[in-house]
């Protein structure tokens, strides 16, 4: 009864317009038989070769113990996808992967890397951000460079890199990468005096080094991986080569910017607040997180340069979705946009976004899980996507059946979603039954600029 429950809804006029929008997209597995509860995808597409797509994410395997540092090839435009095994030193804890690939073709891959920190009782702690380089569509992966590594200590921790390249045409630095991320001075502490903050770090030469990293927090939080922590930081580039960071914390969401390559950044400007703080509890679900993500419209359409913001709060009295915008390099900030469309309040919850814009025609692409519709923990994957600069979104059900979910398995803090010339491929986490994850890829297919599905 509950999977019937969304098409005799929308029969009625009462249930939203994603469940009937799911014609044009298909589903394909991307982890393999052997990955152990795979979680916290991110998704890259070749601009250089749109058949050929790079994922990663965390999982365990029998033959290589522990958790591992994977990449899964397509080059078949999603529908079969390979997994390469990469170099993974001391067998240490790898994840908080994130993916982009430059403007011509060489996709960068970033990490977490630590052992034995939790507690620091194991010989020889370490911890650490690492970034890989592929010049083959993550084929292989020669290039795998420390972008900062602490050894023989479990403090400081760094959390959450997220790798972005300069692809702007325009832009001076074209080609740098960049990456920003929370640096927690004791990880877990309840000491006032040990806080979090952001950093950031930039390559000028294809990872091969890195700059020293850089405090662009004006305030930091604390240290107890929560609301009150600083987190969430990603970096976006303008058509200018301006580099945009935003974050969320204590005083709500945070930005700042750099003009010149990311060698300096303003002041910290508050530029919204997130109702309830970015960490929340989810029924089923052993964490959830509204945390920020940010980008920019390198397109030549109409809303080009525009800075996208995109998070979950509970302002209506449910989590939804928002986005907001700006037209003028962040001077000035649009009212919050709710992006999910069914009733305002009505005690259904959307959690775990994710978000891309299309280089090539501008659109503002969205993933999250959404519970409108069904019962209790039972879960959906739903797409938004917006052609007029983030005003409004026409949403789509994926055609993933939905499923229950288990707060005893570690589901992730991720999703994944990249965009290219009307081509949009959400990849996310679903359970296959009640005690096994598996991760899939959406795919679909609309006329560039439009919320049409293109001929294919």
């Amino acid at each position: 009864m509950k999977y019937l429950k969304p098409i005799l809804a929308a029969c009625f006029g009462v249930f939203i317009a994603t469940n009937a929008q799911a014609q044009f997209n298909k589903v394909f597995p991307i982890s393999q038989p052997d990955d152990h509860q795979p979680a916290e995808v991110s998704i890259a597409i070749n601009p250089t070769n749109p058949q050929n797509m790079v994922a990663a994410f965390i999982t365990r395997q029998k033959e290589f113990p522990g958790i591992d540092n994977n990449s899964y090839v397509t080059m078949d435009g999603g529908k079969t996808w390979k997994k390469v095994h990469t170099i993974n030193p001391m067998n240490r804890v790898q994840g908080d992967d994130g993916l982009d690939f430059s403007s011509n073709g060489i996709v960068y891959h970033s990490y977490l890397s630590f052992y034995g920190i939790f507690g620091g009782k194991k010989a020889f702690p370490s911890t650490g951000i690492y970034m890989s380089a592929s010049f083959n569509g993550g084929e292989t992966w020669p290039r795998r460079t420390r972008v900062v590594e602490h050894l023989n200590t479990p403090d400081p921790m760094e959390d959450k890199p997220y790798v972005e390249v300069d692809n702007s045409p325009d832009s001076p630095y074209k080609g740098n990468v960049y990456t920003a991320w929370t640096h927690f001075a004791k990880y877990a502490s309840k000491n006032p005096a040990d806080s979090s903050q952001i950093y950031f770090t930039r390559s000028t030469d294809s990872i091969k080094t890195f700059s020293p990293y850089l405090r662009i927090s004006d305030h930091g939080g604390n240290c107890l991986d929560n609301s009150r922590t600083v987190e969430g930081a990603m970096t976006a580039v303008g058509p200018k080569g301006q580099v945009y960071v935003v974050w969320a914390g204590p005083r709500g969401l945070v930005f700042t910017k750099s003009l010149d390559g990311g060698k300096s950044f303003s002041r910290n400007k508050v530029i919204g607040y997130i109702s309830g703080g970015w960490d929340f509890a989810m029924p089923g679900i052993n964490r959830t997180n509204g945390m920020p993500v940010t980008k920019v419209d390198l397109s030549h359409s109409d809303y080009r340069g525009s800075i996208y913001v995109n998070w979950v709060d509970n302002r209506n009295g449910d989590h939804d979705v928002f986005l907001k915008y700006s037209r003028d390099g962040g001077k000035t900030w649009s009212n919050p946009v709710r992006v999910n469309d069914d009733k305002v309040g009505n005690g259904k919850q959307q959690f775990l976004t994710w978000m891309a814009v299309d280089s090539k025609d501008g659109s503002v692409n969205i993933v999250y899980y959404d519970r409108s519709g069904l019962d209790s923990t039972m879960t959906a994957v739903d797409l938004a996507r917006s052609v007029d600069g983030g005003k409004t979104f026409k949403n789509y059900r994926i055609n993933q059946k939905p499923f229950d979910c288990n707060s005893k398995i570690f589901f992730g803090d991720y999703t994944g979603i990249d965009a290219y010339d009307g081509l949009v491929v959400p990849a996310f986490m679903h359970f296959k039954d009640k005690k096994h994850l598996t991760i899939s890829a959406a795919i679909f297919h609309f006329k560039p600029g439009t919320l049409k599905k293109a001929r294919n």
